[in-house]
């Protein structure tokens, strides 16, 4: 019984030290595998992966973070990979794609160090100190601060984020809704700026008709109807009630038996029912409303009774909606319909109305005075077109985000990359760790200047030289040397990124660069992976397969 496990023990004391660095140098591959599958999406020219999912649906995208969800991988450092991408979106929403290059990079300039038999926690301790400079630098002179009310660098600065994306073509459209749905959404409270886009910025996406007239709603839609034909579809200046119960009568929970004497009882049964949901009606009435939204269930009766009052009614809303709605018009949602008050009527909205777009009837609740919720409405030629131009948006809209909520900006198109790499180069010594991580933000416009089918080698020494003597010429990224020159993402041309206007967010360079560095640090400090499934009967050791990436990835 004992006999069959010696072998392992014996195995890993003789090899210990060599099994540690082979994992590491493991590790780094699957990093830049996963890496190289992404890199040729990166900047204005990238490349779109098409990407088929188990149950034969397509996704085509270039967003780091959506390609990676779908990518099945095994080696278990990939998966640690494909996770930054994903907190990278949650974080910021935006430079996924960056995000996995650079950690890509940061791995593979530690190889060379770990074949010199450095011993990784020094590497890694010079890792965490250019990342403090790093950010430092950022943040102390690389960035410039920018003035919330000029509308035209905010425009610039999600126009460079939506450039490098399929939306790029439709970028001022992108741009205008982007704002439009933050600055609608945005609560400024005593001094503290909340902005909720994902609860109170609804992308409703409707197949047909062109890009173009894609718009941000002043209100609300739903893809709901009215219950009765007979109710108003066009309503000016509605009083809207919001109500989160049933207006129809109390079913049982589960089996309820009621037993039954005489026949006058079923018919008080009846009765009862009946007076029950035309008394709800009645305390609905009493507020004179046009329009009553309900999460629940509208039953026929009370269907009824309403249109007897001329009020429209809307069944089964979702929750989100419904919140969105007490947003948007002023109203206040109620549990019950005797508590209605005069002050739980909605009156903000300016009018209601059901269009019929394509096969299905949406509920429009628009003009709204200042509405604090919107609705994002995209058109578009297919399904899958629409996804991509909703991804590409969301990022556009935490780039609108970001800006409201940090107001500072960085040198986009890989100029801030060759600034701090300069500036971490300088006070290095030569062939360090620390020195590498300054190498390995070079990857950033190596990549772009790839991208774009420009002279990689000429492109990125002409630059280097722009950075080195740049401090003079220095168009408006500050100090620390920091020349704004960067590349042109489309023509691989040197150009200097503050006159051409393309700008990004600090807090989306600061995190891609703290995900990347740390990823990197844990992936130096594993020396083993121990596999917890079966060993196979032949093999009693043998090591987890290395990068065994799956095929359905190009």
């Amino acid at each position: 019984m004992f006999g069959g496990q010696q072998p392992i023990l014996v195995l890993s004391q003789n090899t210990k030290r060599e099994s540690g660095r082979k994992v590491q140098l493991e590790n780094i591959n699957a990093g830049k595998t996963i890496a190289d599958v992404i890199r040729t999406c990166l900047g204005p020219q990238a490349m779109l992966k098409m990407l088929m999912d188990p149950m034969g649906g397509i996704v085509m995208t270039n967003d780091g973070n959506a390609i990676l969800r779908e990518i099945t991988v095994q080696h278990p450092a990939a998966k640690s990979m494909i996770e930054i991408a994903r907190t990278q979106d949650e974080e910021v929403g935006d430079g996924t794609t960056s995000v996995i290059v650079l950690a890509g990079e940061m791995l593979a300039v530690a190889e060379q160090f770990l074949t010199q038999n450095i011993h990784p926690t020094v590497i890694i301790r010079e890792y965490r100190q250019a990342l403090e400079d790093a950010v430092k630098l950022l943040e102390e002179k690389i960035s410039i601060p920018i003035d919330m009310n000029d509308k035209e660098k905010m425009k610039d600065v999600i126009r460079s984020c939506v450039g490098t994306k399929y939306i790029g073509r439709w970028a001022d459209l992108a741009v205008d809704i982007a704002l439009d749905a933050v600055n609608t959404v945005m609560v400024n409270e005593n001094g503290r700026v909340e902005v909720d886009i994902k609860n109170y910025a609804k992308v409703e996406k409707i197949p047909g008709g062109t890009v173009e007239e894609s718009r941000v709603l002043n209100g609300v839609m739903i893809n709901k109807d009215v219950t009765h034909p007979k109710m108003r579809r066009y309503i000016e200046n509605p009083r809207i009630v919001l109500l989160d119960c049933p207006l129809e009568y109390k079913k049982g929970e589960s089996q309820t038996n009621i037993e039954i004497v005489g026949e006058q009882d079923f018919t008080k049964l009846l009765q009862l029912e009946e007076e029950h949901v035309q008394r709800q009606c009645e305390d609905i009435i009493a507020m004179k409303p046009d329009i009553v939204f309900t999460e629940k269930g509208v039953s026929d009766l009370a269907q009824h009774y309403l249109v007897k009052a001329g009020i429209t009614a809307i069944r089964r809303l979702r929750k989100t909606d419904n919140n969105r709605l007490a947003r948007a018009c002023g109203a206040t949602i109620v549990n019950r319909t005797e508590e209605l008050r005069e002050s739980d009527v909605g009156t903000a909205a300016g009018k209601f109305e059901v269009k019929k777009i394509g096969d299905d009837y949406f509920s429009f609740i628009t003009e709204c005075k200042n509405p604090k919720a919107c609705t994002i409405l995209l058109r578009g030629a297919s399904k899958d077109v629409l996804n991509e131009i909703e991804r590409n948006l969301q990022d556009a809209l935490h780039v609108a985000k970001n800006l409201v909520l940090s107001p500072r900006l960085v040198a986009g198109g890989g100029a801030v990359e060759m600034a701090v790499s300069q500036a971490l180069a300088s006070n290095a010594a030569h062939n360090t760790p620390y020195r590498a991580v300054a190498q390995a933000l070079e990857i950033i416009p190596r990549t772009l200047a790839q991208n774009c089918g420009a002279n990689t080698i000429r492109t990125l020494t002409a630059l280097r030289a722009r950075h080195a003597g740049g401090a003079g010429g220095a168009g408006g990224a500050g100090g620390a040397g920091g020349c704004s020159a960067g590349i042109d993402g489309d023509t691989g041309a040197i150009v200097d990124m503050a006159a051409k206007g393309i700008w990004e967010p600090l807090a989306v360079k600061l995190q891609v660069y703290k995900t990347a560095v740390e990823t990197a640090i844990l992936l130096l400090r594993i020396d083993d992976i121990v596999s917890g499934s079966k060993k196979k009967a032949n093999d009693p050791a043998a090591p987890p397969a290395p990068a065994a990436m799956a095929a359905g990835q190009d």
